[in-house]
């Protein structure tokens, strides 16, 4: 069985963070394991507060992880703080794993925010070397890139500053196209397009997690990076057709719809 490791923050309503990436592992047949970098008190509708985990305790963590179990892929999310990206970067320049898909978590869908703001340098020069796929939406690709997203040309011109900061390749969710969700991948060599008609849907909690970890899950079976991402939109388009009514706010998406529809096999 293929393994894969998330790095991330938690979030205890089940729909985004570590709670999403396990079960997104889950469906994909891969064994998840995580290392927790900050407890998130959340809901569908607000971040409350997040406590970091101590710095020493994330490099354990990993340490604990990689002696044992050493996982097919790697995805990285919530990295609220200097101290923390400072804490996985290293780790990652030890154990050098393979592939590693980074998810520059910057706010929570609600908006509010799940990084330090200032630490976007630190975010950029320890970290996104490291990945072989970063996987900003616009938002975060706007404040990586230092630049204003109005086209999709804009979209692309991010995409070029973000790979020269030494990742090795990008995707960029949600394009600028009325109407469609279009993510945009670029290698360095090829600029591919992933286009679906738009979902009308507030329920989209925990999507931009469910996406990279899909991915990740992928690559450890042995995709190449375009049917990886390929897989993984078809995945999260899935999941959010099918997304819970759950709370005040944006709801969750389906990560089981198809367990939940045919149910386990009885024997």
């Amino acid at each position: 069985m293929q393994k894969v490791l998330s790095i991330a923050g938690s979030d205890c309503s089940g729909g985004a963070g570590i709670q999403a990436d396990l079960k997104t592992f889950s469906a994909h047949g891969v064994f998840g394991m995580t290392v927790i970098v900050s407890v998130v008190a959340e809901n569908t509708f607000r971040v409350i507060e997040y406590q970091d985990i101590r710095r020493d305790i994330i490099e354990k963590q990993i340490d604990a992880v990689f002696e044992d179990i050493p996982p097919d892929a790697v995805k990285v999310g919530m990295l609220s703080c200097r101290a923390t990206m400072e804490a996985v970067a290293g780790k990652l320049r030890q154990w050098k794993p393979h592939p590693v898909v980074l998810d520059p978590v910057m706010y929570a869908k609600n908006g509010d925010p799940l990084m330090d703001m200032g630490s976007i340098d630190t975010l950029i020069r320890e970290v996104v070397p490291l990945g072989d796929l970063v996987t900003p939406n616009l938002h975060e690709a706007e404040k990586m890139a230092g630049m204003a997203i109005r086209s999709e040309s804009d979209v692309e011109e991010a995409a070029r500053r973000i790979l020269a900061m030494g990742c090795g390749a990008v995707l960029i969710k949600g394009g600028r196209t009325p109407g469609q969700a279009s993510d945009l991948l670029f290698d360095g060599r090829e600029m591919r397009r992933y286009t679906v008609p738009q979902i009308d849907t507030a329920n989209t909690h925990g999507t931009g997690c469910t996406y990279s970890s899909a991915i990740a899950a992928n690559l450890a079976l042995g995709d190449p990076l375009p049917t990886a991402v390929a897989r993984a939109k078809r995945y999260v388009t899935t999941a959010i057709a099918h997304a819970l009514p759950l709370g005040k706010g944006c709801g969750p998406t389906h990560h089981f719809v198809e367990l939940y529809e045919h149910g386990l096999e009885r024997s």
